[in-house]
């Protein structure tokens, strides 16, 4: 009696197991799966609970550029803003620079200017800090960058990915724990954002790539804020910002959704920046950009 219970017992963990596999997760993508489906797999599950198609995202997920970026994980312990050379953006050849850019698209910021109040030289000056004029915009993948950091929801994905990282730094788990969940969170928004921004733009999720925190384009707009703030520039009924345009648009109009207004004060242009990108350095050397503009 007791060898049958046990029989039965076992065969109902095992048909529990079998349902789970069926329904939850189908079995071509277990079987198909490598690393790379074990780690994304639950965080797949998050998506389609959270109302995304699940054929969407079986076939996101299924595209051999999308992987575990386990670098990413350490340049957020390794980036260091305070030795960046935020010097370079204000010699006189970069000034130079930023003044021709100008007049390359003049018609973009004059209509920027006259649809948000916002000056042309502020909105260089973020350009040129934050892509070099749109020259450099980041070469890692937007969509493994999210997948990665909202991933570290799963204890398994962040066990393995604190092993990674303890063997060249040394770093308190309870701190690394810590940092994982308020991470997980942030990224998994910034996925969910990032996904309908491409579904809506019919993007490749896969083909985008950007900084190492997830920014992209020439404007550096986080998947969020493209829903929130960013604009069409040159009315092709699209929102690109590697179009210069768009970019110049976007930005115009994220600082006026913050205040900027004409003859704003510096007081009030610095709580703005700084809203941008959370940093006393930047926000200065953007400020001080834009002055040197005006001379």
């Amino acid at each position: 009696m007791i060898l049958f219970r046990f029989q039965t017992c076992r065969f109902l963990i095992f048909l529990f197991g079998l349902f789970i596999s069926i329904f939850l997760f189908p079995i071509s993508d277990i079987e198909s799966a490598g690393i790379k489906g074990d780690f994304f797999l639950s965080l797949q599950a998050r998506l389609i609970r959270d109302g995304f198609n699940q054929t969407m995202i079986r076939s996101v997920y299924k595209d051999p550029k999308v992987y575990l970026d386990k670098k990413i994980i350490k340049v957020y312990f390794t980036y260091r803003e305070a030795k960046l050379n935020y010097d370079q953006f204000t010699t006189r050849q970069s000034i130079t620079k930023a003044r021709t850019y100008i007049r390359e698209h003049m018609d973009a910021f004059q209509t920027a200017e006259k649809k948000f109040g916002v000056d042309r030289e502020i909105i260089t000056a973020i350009i040129l800090v934050e892509t070099q004029l749109g020259k450099v915009t980041g070469k890692k993948s937007i969509l493994n960058t999210f997948s990665t950091l909202a991933a570290l929801a799963d204890p398994i994905v962040r066990d393995t990915l604190w092993k990674e990282i303890s063997r060249t730094r040394k770093l308190d788990q309870k701190k690394f724990e810590k940092w994982s969940a308020r991470k997980s969170k942030w990224a998994y928004r910034e996925l969910k954002a990032y996904l309908k921004y491409s579904a809506k733009e019919k993007i490749p999720p896969s083909e985008v790539n950007g900084s190492f925190a997830g920014a992209m384009g020439i404007a550096q707009f986080l998947p969020s804020s493209i829903l929130a703030y960013a604009k069409d520039g040159n009315n092709d009924g699209r929102i690109d910002l590697f179009n210069h345009s768009d970019a110049i648009a976007s930005i115009a109009g994220y600082l006026k959704n913050y205040g900027w207004h004409p003859g704003i004060d510096l007081k009030k242009a610095y709580k703005i920046v700084y809203r941008y990108n959370r940093s006393s350095y930047y926000v200065n050397t953007v400020l001080t950009i834009a002055e040197l503009l005006r001379g």
